[in-house]
């Protein structure tokens, strides 16, 4: 039986003391509500089916993305932490003050429809796809507070919500006018790295990431195949290599300014630890790219152009797959977008082949 006392600050303390149960105690504004609460807890009790619930009564989402920053982050990739902490930043400012245990469906929709109606720095609205994200992160962390922290959570109020759709992704290409114009600037650069690590994204459809972080012994020319390690999936993959991408490694490997304390393939200046990190492009690739007109175009279109060329030469999605380490069909037709004359070509060729038939 539940005991109810009243406190000298005026409020209602109900005190549960069970046989094969941890005492709990909790404090409410009236006598009615300390008895409620206090007659369903002994019946979840007597049903096995209580859950402490005030650990996660009392941790705010706040404490809550600081914690899981400070143990699941860290064991992610360094671009996967910074996007993380920038996610948490966003979900602080608009729900951290609520518990865990507040937090519901409701108010986490509420929270999507606001977002998805917010605009950018850029004056553009908030993507569905940064929104779709900001949840994903949410939700993970639902799921290690309730399977690892132990916090009482009965459910993930994030799985009760749609979530905002990905979008059809992007399905930018470079012609070969475009293509002539870009690396006729790239070409123009003092630091011929520029170049050469565009040219090497464009021929075998690797991820800025791999490349920038490839070492000299990944590299082999002869065999002319890349040997990846560190990739965005987590599973090393072998990327052959088109001539003219073996000759710009070569090129790289050939750096007559590389320092001898540098493995790097495509390596920057030094840091304030005296340390070289791997080339900073982006500013010059944002200026180049302007310069030759393209100002709609991203560093990652080279590597959707280089998949859909591939697509086009007529290798199997598996093939592809294999090179540009795509882990799943459905992501891989996202980057194969063929145009739509070249198709028209190769259904005259059929027509041609039935007609001599």
């Amino acid at each position: 039986m539940a005991t109810i006392v009243k406190t000298p600050s005026a409020t209602w303390k109900a005190v549960i003391r069970k046989s094969g149960w941890p005492t709990i105690a909790k404090t409410f504004r009236t006598k009615r509500d300390a008895q409620d609460w206090a007659r369903r807890t002994e019946d979840e009790m007597v049903r096995g089916v209580y859950i402490q619930r005030s650990a996660s009564e009392r941790m705010t989402l706040e404490a809550a993305l600081q914690r899981y920053l400070a143990d699941i982050t860290p064991t992610k990739k360094p671009s996967t932490q910074k996007s993380e902490r920038q996610k948490a930043t966003t979900l602080i400012e608009h729900l951290g003050k609520y518990s865990l245990a507040a937090l519901t469906p409701e108010l986490i929709a509420n929270y999507r429809d606001k977002r998805l109606n917010t605009l950018g720095r850029r004056g553009q609205l908030i993507s569905p796809n940064t929104v779709r994200l900001e949840l994903a992160l949410l939700g993970h962390l639902y799921t290690v507070a309730i399977q690892e922290w132990g916090l009482g959570l009965t459910y993930n109020p994030v799985q009760n919500i749609r979530k905002p759709s990905p979008g059809e992704g992007r399905n930018r290409r470079l012609n070969s006018d475009e293509e002539k114009r870009l690396f006729a600037v790239l070409r123009q650069h003092s630091n011929p790295m520029l170049a050469w690590i565009a040219r090497v994204a464009l021929e075998t459809g690797m991820r800025s990431s791999e490349i920038l972080t490839l070492t000299r012994n990944q590299v082999d020319v002869k065999r002319r195949v890349v040997r990846l390690t560190d990739t965005k999936n987590n599973e090393a993959r072998l990327v052959p290599l088109t001539q003219v991408a073996t000759e710009a490694f070569k090129q790289a490997l050939n750096n007559p300014v590389r320092p001898l304390d540098c493995d790097l393939v495509f390596f920057g200046e030094p840091g304030q630890d005296g340390k070289r990190g791997p080339y900073a492009y982006t500013k010059l690739w944002n200026q180049a790219k302007k310069q030759a007109g393209l100002d709609d175009f991203r560093f990652h279109d080279l590597r959707h152009e280089a998949v859909s060329r591939l697509v086009e030469a007529g290798l199997s999605d598996q093939q592809v797959a294999a090179i540009s380490g795509h882990k799943s069909m459905q992501m891989l037709r996202r980057y194969t977008h063929l145009r739509a004359e070249d198709l028209v070509d190769q259904l005259d060729a059929i027509e041609q082949r039935r007609s001599k038939a």
